[in-house]
């Protein structure tokens, strides 16, 4: 195993990854390690944004035009309505996330990150992890395992916290693409993601509170949706997953800092949480260079803000129907408003921009 590192990573996924990354930029000597090994896979719409895109842009981490397909913006699809708005500046891509993953791994080997796969972290003591039967030694330890983050129990950051669990399902159809945008499917109960990933692929996420809910199970509620699907095969099983919406008040103890899900998660509905947590490595990274782990507490917090209240706000929309259908039409009325709120999503706008396009959607809500 070796004696230890300046930085080891616990979970291989893509916010680990992307810790380890962001530290080796900084000069740290980095390991990662995780009891799985690749491709690692997860239920997620596929779907990159263009902050996402310029986040990978910043680690270094070469995405491929072969690797899926661009998407120009986003429109929102209910049985009556349907809106959609570009992307001001890049466009976003829909990616398989194996590739998005395999591409990662790519990265963080060229930079002299050390992976250390099928190697599960059993325990904390307080010099350093135990991988195995033997103690691995490292100044700075990070936690990116996810929602159900051993090392957040470990900590004692396990606390009682308001969280919100909704489950999702994923599966890819082969057959002609039909759209250029991630489209987002509004139904009584779910919501369905669609996002093209090119090669005549597609993928299809359902989004619900019911934990037995199967994409078969939703076809009468997006009829539309059924209706570009009919022709199209399955190239993939049917996968689950769970999203939270969960807020920890700190995300660090001593030398241990917590990254992506492990320290707090939106709502998948946002499209927003692998950007957080390639914002949140960049913002590690810079704190470990300083040696102070209270300046990454501080931007953790500011990172998150928006995305929380973003992901607050559409599961209102998700909860209320009422109030869903007459936004949309709102939005449908002026489309226009929908690109500025994409742009507020997206973070691409000030605050006085914030209070001018809500005075707007008022005043829709008044006039509809």
């Amino acid at each position: 195993m070796g004696e230890g590192t300046g930085v080891l990573v616990i979970g291989g996924g893509p916010a680990g990854l992307a810790a380890a990354i962001a530290a080796r930029m900084e000069g740290f000597t980095v390991t990662v390690a995780d009891g799985a090994k690749p491709p690692i896979d997860k239920a997620c719409g596929e779907g990159l944004m263009p902050g996402t895109m310029a986040a990978l842009r910043q680690l270094g981490v070469a995405i491929r035009p072969h690797d899926g397909l661009v998407f120009r913006g986003v429109r929102f699809v209910d049985a009556e309505t349907s809106v959609e708005a570009n992307f001001s500046g890049a466009s976003g891509f829909g990616v398989r996330r194996t590739v998005l993953h395999q591409r990662m791994i790519d990265r963080a080997q060229k930079c002299g990150v050390r992976l250390l796969w099928n190697t599960p972290v059993t325990g904390l003591p307080t010099d350093g992890v135990v991988l195995g039967n033997a103690i691995f030694k490292a100044k700075w330890i990070i936690g990116a395992d996810g929602i159900h983050s051993r090392v957040r129990r470990w900590i004692g950051l396990d606390r009682p916290a308001r969280r919100e669990k909704r489950f999702a399902q994923r599966q890819h159809f082969r057959g002609k693409v039909w759209t250029d945008c991630m489209e987002v499917h509004w139904g009584r109960r779910a919501q369905v993601y669609v996002t093209p990933l090119g090669n005549d692929e597609t993928c299809v996420a359902l989004i619900s509170r019911d934990p037995l809910m199967r994409l078969q199970d939703a076809w009468k509620e997006f009829p539309k949706l059924a209706g570009h699907l009919h022709y199209a095969e399955p190239s993939t099983l049917e996968r689950g997953a769970v999203t939270v919406t969960r807020r920890l008040n700190q995300v660090y103890r001593g030398n241990i800092a917590l990254i992506g899900d492990a320290s707090g998660s939106v709502d998948a509905i946002t499209g927003e949480g692998l950007c957080l947590s390639f914002q949140q490595a960049i913002a590690l990274a810079d704190a470990l260079g300083s040696g102070n782990l209270e300046r990454y507490q501080r931007a953790h917090c500011q990172l998150a803000r928006r995305p929380n209240t973003m992901s607050r706000l559409l599961l209102l929309l998700d909860r209320y129907p009422s109030l869903r259908a007459r936004t949309l039409r709102c939005l449908a009325c002026e489309p226009g408003l929908f690109s500025r709120l994409l742009a507020v999503h997206l973070g691409e706008s000030s605050p006085e921009f914030l209070a001018a396009t809500s005075l707007r959607l008022g005043w829709q809500f008044l006039t509809a």
